[in-house]
């Protein structure tokens, strides 16, 4: 597949308005902004470049945004030396924390730039593009902004949604509620759905991976899942059961290596390339952070990281407590000393011979002062990388939402009131139970599913802990030392944006 970096983007700068750098999105001055009005908009096929522009701004994930979003649940803990991210996970929050602002202001960026794209396709439109083909690139960008929408109300609760491609807007627009925000989204996917090709995303030719209907369904399904519309999330992943085009990869732990990219289970993925080639061009996310500071790879010479992501010991004893080997096998990486830790605990002192600090693919994981285990789904085999290419985890991609998710959901949607005729809870549960060789369940309740969405996220998107602070089960997260009380939902605003947008001021806590 063809992927498109940050040059691409940069050729789109001659279409529309595009803020510049994220580190003044709100104040950057005018003549920070380009401009270039001599687009010719019967030229149709230069429309091709806003959409690929805005798959790059998707894959173009800051480091910085993913642990923010995703770091506070009980499957995983900070390792390395950023004090305020170890505080977050706490839930002791410093609304001066550069982490929280940089990623207020990563999305929002995301957000706009989508805007500007749908703005200029609406030009082609008028110009006499196709409707059908401007519209299903409109909304695939309607999903990419929902997307984001949605990780930013989960994070802050009440916020801004843009309306166009203009930041400056922004100081105008009144704070949309946390259940306002969910219900925009929903009413944005149900005008994108029928305007989306009804097809996995690696079956489009045109963008392989790209978004589709069933993109959509997805995320409209997640915000209504936070709003407790349960019949409406059942009804979504319903209708992507329905169709079957979609089956879970039978190798759990290659799933998140090379060969589980653009599988028939993926719903969104970021996607990244080195064309296969030694040298050259190359597409990908910072993987550094979640690898290994000290390892003894497969291949000599292969990169590490920096050691920043570490699976949780309450995690790992809840995955052998169930007799799981893949999940577990597939999602912590061990040292010797994370193996002692668990050890040290006389329930588990005498651990499977499988668990051992070399991986499957004969990568050894070593000591090292910042962690004691580390991720597996973020890890690419040494010997998975193209030869030639030394930096972790370099051709991996990242993936959003799985087909697991969207069975586990209608789950939890039916055990949570809804109802289907489409399939059972205990079926949905029992076909990702199958996929790694567990046991089949039956009356499966709210708390089977959490329990399943537990073994089967783990470390992905905090989709733990938005879990149970959805259903109010939060006594969980008050695990290893910690204490978490309902007021430690949300982060506080950043300061910096506190300072730049009256209304965050207006409500924000001193």
């Amino acid at each position: 597949m063809r992927l498109f970096n940050k040059l691409s983007i940069l050729a789109l700068s001659s279409a529309f308005f595009l803020p510049m750098a994220c580190t003044g999105l709100l104040d950057d001055p005018l003549e920070n902004v380009q401009k270039v009005e001599e687009t010719d908009y019967t030229q149709t096929e230069n429309m091709m470049l806003l959409v690929y522009g805005a798959y790059a701004q998707l894959n173009d994930l800051q480091w910085e945004s993913f642990p923010t979003i995703a770091l506070r649940g009980d499957d995983v803990n900070p390792a390395g030396d950023q004090q305020p991210l170890i505080q977050t996970d706490l839930f002791v929050y410093d609304r001066n924390f550069w982490l929280y602002n940089s990623t207020w202001l990563n999305l929002y960026s995301d957000i706009i730039y989508w805007h500007g794209a749908m703005e200029e396709l609406m030009k082609y439109q008028e110009a006499g593009a196709s409707a059908a083909l401007t519209n299903q690139y409109i909304a695939e960008m309607k999903v990419m902004r929902a997307f984001e929408l949605l990780q930013l109300a989960r994070l802050w609760s009440d916020i801004l949604i843009p309306t166009n491609s203009q930041p400056r807007d922004l100081y105008n627009v009144e704070l949309s509620s946390f259940n306002e925000v969910m219900e925009h989204i929903s009413a944005q996917m149900d005008e994108a759905i029928p305007n989306l090709a009804a097809v996995r995303p690696n079956q489009r030719t045109d963008v392989p991976g790209g978004i589709t209907r069933f993109t959509a369904l997805a995320v409209k399904a997640m915000a209504n899942l936070e709003i407790g519309n349960y019949q409406a999330a059942a009804d979504a992943t319903g209708e992507i059961i329905a169709e079957g085009n979609f089956t879970l990869q039978d190798d759990y732990y290659q799933l998140f290596k090379i060969p589980g990219k653009l599988s028939s289970e993926s719903l969104m993925e970021l996607q990244y390339s080195d064309y296969g080639t030694a040298t050259g061009t190359v597409n990908r996310y910072l993987w550094d952070f979640f690898g290994p500071a000290s390892w003894t790879p497969s291949v000599a010479g292969a990169g590490g990281g920096w050691g920043f992501w570490e699976p949780s010991a309450t995690y790992v004893k809840f995955m052998l407590d169930r007799g799981e080997r893949e999940r577990l096998e597939a999602t912590v990486l061990f040292t010797p000393d994370g193996i002692a830790q668990i050890k040290s605990d006389p329930a588990y002192a005498n651990l499977p011979s499988w668990i051992t600090n070399v991986s499957k693919d004969g990568d050894v994981f070593n000591n090292h002062p910042r962690y004691k285990f580390l991720s597996g789904k973020f890890y690419l085999p040494s010997t998975q990388l193209t030869p030639g290419r030394f930096s972790y985890g370099e051709n991996k991609n990242f993936s959003v939402i799985r087909y697991s998710e969207v069975l586990l959901m209608h789950a939890e949607a039916l055990t949570s009131g809804a109802n289907s005729s489409v399939m059972s809870a205990d079926e949905a549960v029992n076909a990702v139970r199958s996929r790694v060789g567990m046991d089949a369940l039956s009356g499966v309740t709210l708390d089977d599913v959490l329990d399943e969405k537990f073994a089967e996220f783990a470390t992905e998107w905090g989709i733990r802990f938005f879990d149970l602070v959805r259903h109010g089960k939060i006594a969980p997260l008050s695990y290893e030392g910690r204490t978490y009380t309902e007021a430690d939902r949300f982060l506080p605003y950043p300061l910096e944006q506190v300072d730049i947008l009256p209304q965050l001021k207006e409500v924000s806590k001193p």
